[in-house]
């Protein structure tokens, strides 16, 4: 007997096999779904094959379950918001990558650089957590220098020429340090001397479809983003017309980074239709690996 149980089904990486035996019977096919806790959230794809083994009566069964997952359907602000928990087999993925290059590394700094929006924060928690290194915002310490003033309001008090000089000091103090991992600002990049200090690391582009990073500001608010005019027309136009005009300006400097995670590669490599229903485990995956990348080529290949 076979059963597919598929479309949004929720569960927790522990399968009760006798609970969904007695569920699906002794033929055809169930299509269920069970909302968990928010820290718990996990949508997978299960394909279940169960196969009966009589011994005089029904009630008798082996049951046996091959099971599959793959992720889908992740808020637009996932990224933003930091609130993920990985799966297990991505979090076995992660450590084991990072335990390859770490010692290959030298305790050298990791500036993530990219647009706003890109995610910058969340994967760079995720890298930090799983290389045992520090995780620094380079914003949100030039906010703390201000007296704990929002970036938005920052530019609206002094001027975007102020902020860009905090930054540039921030980031000066954090190149003199090690063990890492730096979330920049979308605009870090344009300044030749962040350059400077972010070259004594290893800098990495997450690079992402300005329609996607349109879709996720427009769902959390632009109120934070100082560099978004406030232009007529609905929230997503507005913001892909004004992202589309940033990365014009800043696309040969973010291309300066050593490394370079195009999640649309990514996504084409796991078989997802768009860059939405991309894990940041997945991401920060990816990112260890275009780093080890680069690392092969600075050094030689380490036998990796």
């Amino acid at each position: 007997m076979e059963a597919k149980i598929a479309n949004g089904l929720l569960v927790s990486p522990r399968i009760d096999s006798e609970k969904i035996a007695r569920r699906i019977g002794t033929g055809g096919s169930v299509q269920f779904s069970r909302r968990f806790r928010e820290q718990d959230r996990l949508q997978v794809l299960v394909s279940a094959q169960l196969q009966p083994k009589t011994r005089n009566s029904n009630r008798h069964k082996t049951v046996s379950l091959e099971v599959s997952c793959s992720y889908k359907n992740f808020p637009a602000s996932l990224l933003e918001s930091g609130g993920f928990q990985a799966p297990f087999d991505e979090a076995r993925i992660l450590k084991n990558k990072s335990q390859e290059i770490r010692p290959y590394l030298s305790g050298r700094c990791i500036y993530l650089v990219g647009m706003m929006g890109s995610g910058k924060t969340t994967v760079g928690k995720v890298l930090s957590q799983v290389l045992g290194y520090s995780f620094f915002d380079s914003d949100t310490l030039v906010e703390q220098d201000v007296e704990g003033t929002s970036v938005a309001e920052i530019f609206k008090l002094y001027g975007e020429g102020f902020f860009r000089d905090k930054e540039t000091e921030v980031l000066r103090k954090l190149s003199l340090m090690h063990q890492l991992v730096v979330s920049t600002g979308g605009g870090a990049v344009v300044r030749p001397i962040n350059w400077k200090y972010m070259q004594k690391g290893i800098s990495v582009w997450l690079d992402v479809p300005l329609e996607d990073l349109a879709r996720r500001i427009a769902a959390v608010g632009t109120g934070s983003r100082p560099l978004l005019h406030q232009d007529s027309g609905d929230a997503y136009t507005k913001t892909l017309t004004r992202l589309s005009t940033l990365m014009e300006e800043r696309s040969d400097a973010y291309a300066n980074a050593n490394a370079r995670v195009s999640l649309e590669d990514i996504a084409a490599k796991l078989g997802h239709r768009d860059v939405s229903n991309l894990t940041p485990t997945a991401i920060a995956i990816e990112a260890l690996e275009q780093i080890e990348g680069f690392l092969k080529e600075e050094n030689g290949d380490f036998g990796l």
